[in-house]
Parts: C-alpha cells; structure tokens; sequence
C-alpha cells in the first residue's frame, strides 16, 4: 500500500530562491556524501545513531541511497534531498515516511498521517536554511500533498530543531521512545 493516499501523484520537486528540492537518486551519492561527512557528528546528533560513523565510506551512503530510491519508487516513503537552487551542492535531506507504531497512539486519529524529518549542513544553519526549509515544507505540503496529518519528529535533544518547531507554530504533542531507543518529540 502507498504511503501517499488514495494513489495521488507524489510531488516531485519544488524550487525556491534558496533550495531545490527533488527525489533523492541513486546517482546524488557524491554530492549526498560530501553533505553527510562534512560533520558526521552533528547527524549522529540529529539521528541519535552511529550513522554516519566517521569511516562511513561513499559505497555505503550509495547502499543507503539505492534503498530510498527504491522505497521512493515503491511508494513505501519518500526521501528528497535538499539542493543548491542551481543543483551543485546538496544542503540537507528530507524524509517523509508512516509514521511510527510507537508514536500512533498520541495523534488524533487520521486516514492518511505522516511522519516528516530533515537536516540541514550545520554549515547552513548559521543563514537558517533550516528555517526557510521548515517553512518551505510545511506550505508544500499543505497545498501538494494529500496526507490529512503531517508530523515533525525531532530528536529530544535537538534543541535548534525543538525551537524552529516552536517558533513555527507546531506544538510539541508528545515525547515518545521509539523500539531502538531513541527519543523522539513529535510536533503538529
């Protein structure tokens, strides 16, 4: 069953004067690596994991990606990454997936829910891309989408995400532990 309801087209790109946003493709490793291992601690920070480890090589990021093509093309989630608006350098990645057992039973009930999560390079927080991508998502998927609820999972400890939601107007609507033991605030 697609992740997207009733069959709707998923949107495929969206462009502002700071990012362009696309499926991320088998063929973005370079570009996907070079965002990732350019501070491997601020994503493990992000991801609360061991990824990216700091010998995190391109051939396993190119495994990675060759999984959210797939599940892209399945319908099961879609990852988009985040581009220069000229497309030469990759800014982030956004993952857009069901939202999680652990995390159902403190949302209203909903058809067609989903669970969103994004980074930025920590280089770009400094301009606040990451604000201008917040709030690039949220109208995209109040205007293109077709999904009835949209959550924004971040990290507990994630204390710049936590105030960008805040700021943004998403309360936070419950703190969850997820099965491998991440903690998880949940904001709509």
């Amino acid at each position: 069953m697609s992740l997207h309801p009733l069959g709707a087209p998923v949107p495929e790109m969206l462009r502002t004067e700071r990012l362009l946003l696309r499926p991320l493709l088998t063929s973005d490793a370079g570009l996907d690596y070079d965002a990732v291992m350019s501070d491997p601690a601020a994503l493990r920070r992000w991801s609360q994991a061991s990824w990216p480890a700091d010998d995190f090589t391109l051939d396993e990021n190119r495994a990675d990606l060759e999984r959210h093509e797939r599940e892209h093309r399945e319908g099961v989630a879609f990852t988009f990454t985040v581009l220069s608006p000229d497309g030469s350098r990759c800014l982030g990645c956004v993952y857009v997936q069901p939202v999680r057992a652990e995390v159902l039973p403190h949302v209203p009930s909903s058809r067609w829910p989903t669970q969103v999560a994004f980074w930025v390079r920590a280089s770009e927080v400094a301009s606040e891309l990451d604000r201008h991508l917040l709030a690039t998502l949220r109208n995209w998927f109040a205007a293109d989408w077709r999904f009835d609820l949209v959550l924004f999972a971040v990290a507990v400890g994630d204390a710049r995400q936590r105030e960008l939601m805040a700021e943004s107007g998403l309360a936070r609507r419950a703190e969850v532990t997820l099965a491998d033991g991440r903690r998880c605030a949940i904001h709509f």
